[in-house]
């Protein structure tokens, strides 16, 4: 038999892929995924460690970080409702007057009225989802831009809070009202320098944080997604381990976990689910990054941001309940330029300004970036008019750096 034809050779099969070309690939495209979030995260740590070594140590001693805590819950609260509301495509312009009233309406109640504590909170809350409402309406139903509905509403709840309070100060609150500001979770167990249901709640959060990205992983393979190999994935759990417990350890070095802490947890945790995984968090998303496509699709867009902006009313009154705790006192300048600190916490952490991306988890990040660059350059002197350059600059340098990353992906 004669040789074969070369035109009829079989070509040998490709070259298997070495491992690690697939673990880079993957990891470069989830890194190209992600980019806004692990940017921030990467910066935030690197603001950490800059500010650490700047200030000899005193950044991230227990106490400074229980007070990090403290000062930023309020505005880390007005970041998750703001995030949703740009994902959404509109802007809320009346957190912070809102907020000044709702504290302002609990003053009145507790201190001149005599109103229980919790019933006056629950009030303030409803307050809230009245005014969300009221500029909902507007918005949704009647159709006016959400930035004139709002900037009126920074107009009526400033004046509103004005005629409440004139130029008064309301205080002090009851006990009770203040711990949910200033509060601890409580002692127990035997002595052991650490606050021992601070290092239980930080094993569980670990446990927790195992099984879930174990679970994703799982589900991923199921449906023959693309998951990290199993090396970068190993390094992804311990690196989040090492955070929580590092966090949980500072905590409990302290005086354990702040109440304004569990709030903060449990709106991470509920808001986040339903943006990931309810109808409605996904219908938010389609609205902000394509409101035509997403009415014929059969999104009820009127009623989503209608709801998106009920429930910013009720996190600015909760943001509101918190400063008036920590304060101790309703005062009628509460609230000044919460608005702008929520925006920029929102677009720091990873918002567009066309709507349709962002996570509630990148709100926090935001919001923790502003204030450790506030905290780390108060500690080492640096005077107010510098800090609002600074921080001027990083809203800048995010929102740029979203604009050159849609550039990049459009080209």
């Amino acid at each position: 038999m004669g040789p074969v034809p070369t035109d009829v050779k079989k070509s040998a099969p490709p070259a298997p892929r070495p491992p690690s070309a697939t673990a880079g690939a993957l990891l470069l495209e989830s890194a190209r995924r992600n980019m806004r979030q692990y940017g921030m995260l990467i910066a935030l740590g690197l603001i950490v460690i800059l500010f650490e070594i700047w200030t000899d140590g005193v950044l991230l001693k227990p106490n400074n970080v229980t007070n990090l805590v403290l000062q930023n819950s309020y505005i880390l609260v007005l970041a998750i409702g703001m995030m949703i509301v740009i994902i959404a495509g509109h802007i809320d312009l009346s957190v912070g007057s809102l907020a000044a009233f709702v504290s302002a309406a609990c003053a009145v109640m507790m201190v001149e009225h005599k109103v229980p504590w919790v019933l006056a909170m629950v009030i303030a809350l409803a307050i809230g989802a009245v005014a969300g409402a009221w500029q909902g309406f507007w918005i949704a139903y009647v159709g006016i831009p959400s930035f004139i509905v709002t900037l009126a509403g920074m107009l009526i709840f400033r004046g509103a809070t004005q005629i409440l309070l004139g130029s008064r100060s309301l205080g002090p609150f009851p006990e009770g009202f203040q711990k949910i500001s200033t509060g601890y979770l409580p002692a127990f167990g035997p002595n052991t320098n650490y606050h021992n249901l601070t290092v239980l709640l930080g094993i569980v959060l670990v446990a927790v944080v195992l099984v879930q990205e174990f679970r994703s992983r799982r589900r991923q393979q199921q449906y023959d997604l693309e998951v990290l190999p199993q090396g970068i994935f190993i390094t992804k759990l311990v690196a989040m381990i090492a955070a929580v417990f590092a966090f949980t350890m500072t905590l409990a070095s302290y005086r354990g976990v702040p109440v304004v802490l569990l709030v903060l947890a449990a709106l991470l945790i509920g808001l986040g689910f339903v943006m990931r995984n309810a109808v409605v968090g996904r219908h938010v998303y389609a609205l902000g990054g394509n409101q035509p496509a997403a009415k014929l699709s059969g999104v009820k867009d009127k009623r989503v941001t209608f709801l998106v902006f009920v429930n910013m009313g009720v996190l600015a009154a909760l943001a509101g309940i918190v400063f008036a705790a920590r304060l101790n006192a309703g005062t009628p300048n509460a609230g000044v330029n919460f608005e702008l600190e929520a925006i920029a916490a929102s677009f720091i952490g990873g918002a567009s300004m066309s709507g349709g991306v962002g996570t509630v988890f990148g709100a926090i990040i935001g919001g923790l970036v502003l204030g450790v660059l506030n905290n780390g350059m108060s500690l080492v002197g640096i005077g107010t008019d510098y800090q609002q350059v600074i921080k001027g600059l990083v809203l800048l340098a995010a929102v740029g750096f979203d604009v050159y990353n849609k550039r990049k992906v459009g080209s």
